[in-house]
């Protein structure tokens, strides 16, 4: 496992870090397995873990705190996130702080999330919804520097919508955000253009989460890929998303060099580059977690394939069916 500097928390953090939403959130999770998965991705030189409240109202906390219990003598980092208040996904422009992160609010899951963790302090606190309009509001300012000044959370970010990776600048602006996890991927690259260089400028950390768009980049979908009801996929990946989703996969085949997957070119290009710290990759099964970690081992993609792969950026905008 090779480690990164996560901005100016100065944490070394694993570059493949651990996203725990599908552990709680989706269907088709093994408890036993999952124990497994988590263990093994530990012992490959996890450190960094990536939950919500909102994943399983609680469930996943609860899975992680075990965890950082069971290995008390390693540094794990710990970042969680508040759900938004009307518990609506995601934020829109029309929203105020009010609907959604009131002060007693923030205070409130905060409380909530360290008891679901067992732990006493939070490394990472996110917002789970965004909407830049709110970066002048000195509510949500005066709850986290209330939280940080009694030690209950260490850092904060922000957890930025879908496709709306420019929703934030003006809130890191503030200098009270430490980190920004966004949608970063083959196709996602729009944070490249203002996010990630005001990141460097500000000396943020940067997450960079659905490195596989939600499975397309697992090169494991089909147009007759159907998911169970209680699957929130089932209402993501309605047949407009699934079928251009194969579609822009399938365009990619090409490209795989031999003996590589989908999947681990999709990681290593992210791991190209440099202003993206860790990736938080969700693995529900011990292979997974290998395969995924196995990438993190220092090795480039070609430049050429690289470049060829950028052109393979596909922009789209929030719709109903988004999330």
């Amino acid at each position: 496992m090779q480690y990164r500097r996560f901005g100016r928390t100065n944490w070394n953090v694993s570059e493949i870090g651990y996203g725990m939403w599908g552990l709680a959130g989706w269907t088709g999770a093994d408890n036993q397995e999952v124990d497994q998965a988590l263990a093994r991705s530990i012992e490959l030189g996890c450190n960094f873990f990536d939950t919500a409240w909102g994943y399983g109202n609680g469930k996943s906390e609860e899975i992680l705190g075990k965890v950082v219990k069971q290995n008390a003598g390693k540094k794990l980092y710990i970042a969680t996130k508040i759900p938004p208040k009307n518990f609506t996904w995601p934020s829109r422009p029309e929203f105020t702080l009010q609907d959604c992160f009131p002060a007693s609010h923030i205070i409130e899951y905060t409380e909530k999330s360290l008891r679901n963790l067992n732990v006493d302090s939070i490394d990472l606190q996110q917002f789970h919804v965004w909407e830049d309009g709110w970066a002048n509001n000195d509510e949500w300012k005066r709850a986290i520097e209330k939280l940080k000044a009694e030690g209950k959370v260490q850092h904060f970010g922000v957890s930025v919508n879908r496709w709306e990776p420019d929703n934030v600048l003006d809130t890191l602006k503030t200098g009270l955000i430490d980190a920004v996890q966004v949608i970063y991927n083959i196709f996602d690259q729009a944070p490249e253009d203002n996010l990630f260089p005001l990141c460097r400028k500000l000396d943020i950390g940067v997450i960079a989460r659905v490195p596989f768009d939600e499975g397309t980049l697992t090169g494991t979908l089909t147009k007759d890929t159907v998911f169970p009801k209680d699957d929130w996929r089932s209402t993501y990946f309605v047949p407009e998303n699934l079928n251009s989703s194969v579609d822009h996969a399938d365009a990619l085949r090409p490209y795989i060099p031999t003996g590589m997957t989908m999947a681990e070119m999709a990681l290593r290009f992210i791991l190209c580059n440099d202003d993206v710290h860790t990736i938080i990759p969700g693995m529900r099964k011990v292979r997974n977690v290998e395969a995924n970690i196995g990438t993190s081992d220092g090795k480039k993609l070609e430049e050429l394939l690289r470049k060829k792969l950028k052109d393979h950026r596909w922009d789209r905008t929030p719709t109903q069916w988004s999330q």
